[in-house]
């Protein structure tokens, strides 16, 4: 497989500071790691010359890009509706708990469009996740 052929998008809103974006791109990160299939990982250990492991990255591109918060509602709705995408989304509800019993019972109690989300992270076939994210800015630090 070649490393074009899939593809790893994550979205900030862009109303998301930059110190609050890092934390919701690492724990997304750790969500699609967990929950994709085995072919995201590259070589699981790399030894360098000394001999000291590093652990594999993914061998697949992995974008970070921003759009408006509705956009990326939008967004997160259409990669959902694609069997074929492994979507992790991030709830505000996810800062403003601090248990994971605490946010299970935040989420649980709402209905999906009162939810306001800080970013996702979308996996799969590089043509759809292009098909939804590929106009969308890349996210910078400005």
């Amino acid at each position: 497989m070649n490393y074009e052929d899939k593809k790893i998008v994550g979205i900030i809103a862009t109303n998301v500071e930059a110190s609050v974006a890092l934390n919701v791109i690492g724990h997304l990160s750790v969500s699609i790691g967990k929950y994709s299939d085995q072919e995201i990982m590259g070589k699981e250990t790399i030894t360098d010359k000394s001999g000291v492991n590093h652990l594999g990255i993914s061998k697949f591109p992995f974008i970070i890009t921003k759009v408006k918060a509705g956009k990326l509602k939008a967004a997160i709705a259409k990669a959902k509706e694609n069997p074929n995408l492994l979507v992790a989304d991030y709830p505000k509800d996810m800062l403003e708990t601090r248990t994971d019993e605490e946010l299970v019972a935040s989420i649980s109690s709402k209905a999906e469009d009162s939810l306001e989300y800080m970013g996702a992270v979308i996996y799969g076939d590089t043509k759809d996740v292009d098909e939804i994210t590929g106009k969308f800015q890349l996210w910078r630090i400005d």
